[in-house]
């Protein structure tokens, strides 16, 4: 006889591991600072190049003006300038990126004990019916 509290379980857990589930087992597999470590390392590789690409666009749309200035610009200035711009933003990608990733493994965490708990309860109540 289907007894329905293991039914109902067993949906939820079913429907757990479908969507959430997947996601959630590739992100506890790590350790929680080997996770956000290596989250903040490809966003720091993507911000990278999307200053560079940025760059490179400034300087192709300012193209006519730098050539009619090469002479009197200051390359030492502009580069400080870039390079100091470049550090703020990587700061900024990266301490957000922290709190985000920080935010995902706990919730994933905490999603994956709850799933365990709803095994535990499965193995329990299987046992149960077994003894009777």
């Amino acid at each position: 006889m289907l007894n329905e509290k293991k039914v109902i379980m067993m949906t939820k857990m079913a429907s757990y591991e479908g969507t959430e589930g997947k996601k959630d087992s590739g992100v506890v597999k790590y350790y929680r600072g080997d996770f956000i470590g290596l989250q903040i390392i490809k966003s720091v590789i993507y911000a990278t190049i999307a200053m560079l690409i940025g760059a490179v666009m400034y300087i192709l749309y300012q193209f006519e003006d730098i050539m009619a200035n090469i002479n009197k610009l200051n390359l030492v200035t502009m580069g400080k300038r870039f390079l100091f711009i470049f550090a703020v933003v990587l700061v900024v990608y990266a301490v957000i990126s922290y709190a985000i990733y920080s935010y995902r493994y706990s919730r994933a965490r905490r999603k994956q004990k709850i799933y365990a708990a709803y095994l535990k309860q499965l193995g329990a109540l299987y046992e149960r019916d077994a003894k009777k």
